[in-house]
């Protein structure tokens, strides 16, 4: 891969935030989130989750998995919507590969060109399934334990979508 192909694949665009005020529900997607520092997401229930404080998934991934489900037209007929969201994840992300990052790693979100507003650390790469959700039953697989990324809130503040997201 290029240094102009990696650079790229490190750096993309918040396309949706979401939160839900149960565990075990899928987030709705809200205009912005503040994240708090060392716990999460304010009024999400997932806020203060050890080290597994805020859950990226890409949107891109999502896409594939509708695509698999047979364009998500089994999962809407069955009252399951394949989009941001739907996997529990608080952040989609689009353009940045989250599929390259590793335990240590840091991202950074930023309003436009601005300064760094939020700082997260991956803490954990996947997660074992201990449910079989709607869509694994409707697709035969489930995205978030092989392709969710979950990170430790460093620095918090206010992420709505279309800030940027990079790897640091």
């Amino acid at each position: 891969m290029s240094a102009r192909a990696r650079a790229a694949a490190s750096t993309g665009t918040i396309h949706s935030v979401n939160i839900s005020l149960e565990k075990g529900q899928a987030k709705t997607p809200v205009a912005e989130v503040e994240i708090v520092a060392g716990e999460g997401i304010r009024g999400d229930a997932h806020r203060g989750f050890g080290h597994r404080q805020i859950s990226l998934l890409m949107l891109e991934n999502i896409e594939e998995q509708r695509k698999r489900s047979g364009g998500g037209k089994a999962a809407r007929a069955a009252g399951v919507l394949i989009a941001p969201g739907a996997f529990a994840e608080n952040v989609t992300t689009r353009g940045i590969d989250l599929t390259n990052l590793r335990i240590g790693d840091e991202l950074v979100i930023r309003r436009g060109r601005g300064r760094a507003r939020v700082r997260l650390r991956v803490s954990q790469i996947g997660k074992e399934c201990h449910t079989r959700c709607a869509i694994f039953q409707l697709a035969g697989d489930c995205i978030m334990p092989k392709r969710g990324i979950f990170c430790e809130v460093v620095e918090g503040g206010t992420v709505c979508p279309g800030d940027r997201i990079e790897k640091r």
